[in-house]
């Protein structure tokens, strides 16, 4: 069931919706109300809704007001109603990620029609979150074959360079000059054993870690890309998106998304 609050100021209308529409047909519960964009604030935080349905002109904090404050903290999906029939209130809410902007008196089929729109992109947000997951758990499955068994004498120490400084500057070539052995080879009896180039296997080494690092939430995205060996923020957001399917800031979205649902 997808979590509903209502946000109206009169309560007529707040109670029409809430009791007027079938709720379960719609796949929905209404899980709180509020009479202005204040205790609308309160109720978003205390009961994390899927979905917010709300006014736009109330006392204390319009309706708009309260998207604007709470939706980038708050994952959910809007619907606006209103009275006011003006495009500036439309084009304040599309800037939002409204979905709907409905007039009063509020059609209930429209409303259905809307939630059924609704549903279908929480869905799919969600959907989205566990493929990449599932990018994230494929990444950890070849970056955790650091075992050194039946491998190459250069392909352990390579290992073992990545596993041991992988925050650092690392590079065939220079690793090549250190043992004294061309990069071509360094190269050839890694890939034999690890099925990855040594650039391949290092990127996704540094991923991987960079996803454990997100997933702690302590450290800023930039300061994350530079200790897992990448100076070049842009760098790092390119080789994050080719591994993991979306960019680091995108992961930490969803990440927010699914601990909201």
């Amino acid at each position: 069931m997808y979590k509903v609050l209502i946000v109206e100021d009169e309560d007529i209308i707040r109670k029409g919706i809430i009791f007027m529409m079938d709720w379960l047909k719609a796949e929905c519960v209404v899980v709180g109300e509020a009479s202005d964009g204040n205790e609308g604030l309160q109720k978003i935080a205390e009961l994390q809704p899927d979905i917010v349905i709300t006014d736009v002109k109330m006392p204390f904090k319009n309706g708009l007001q309260m998207l604007e404050e709470s939706h980038e903290i708050y994952d959910y999906e809007a619907i606006v109603v209103s009275g006011y029939d003006e495009f500036s209130y439309a084009k304040k809410a599309i800037s939002l990620d409204v979905t709907e902007y409905l007039l009063k008196p509020v059609d209930f089929d429209c409303l259905y029609r809307t939630l059924e729109k609704l549903k279908q992109k929480i869905r799919q947000k969600k959907a989205m979150f566990q493929y990449q997951e599932k990018k994230v758990h494929d990444l950890s499955e070849t970056a955790l074959d650091l075992t050194y068994r039946d491998k190459n004498k250069y392909t352990i120490k390579l290992l073992k360079c990545i596993q041991e400084k992988y925050g650092q500057k690392i590079s065939i070539h220079g690793l090549s000059e250190l043992y004294g052995i061309s990069s071509v080879y360094l190269n050839m009896k890694f890939k034999q054993d690890m099925h990855y180039t040594f650039n391949d296997f290092l990127n996704r080494y540094r991923i991987m870690q960079a996803v454990k690092l997100l997933k702690q939430r302590e450290k800023k995205v930039y300061e994350i890309a530079a200790c897992t060996g990448f100076q070049d923020y842009k760098y790092f957001t390119f080789v994050f998106k080719k591994y993991v399917g979306c960019s680091p800031s995108r992961f930490l979205e969803m990440m927010s998304e699914t601990d909201g649902a």
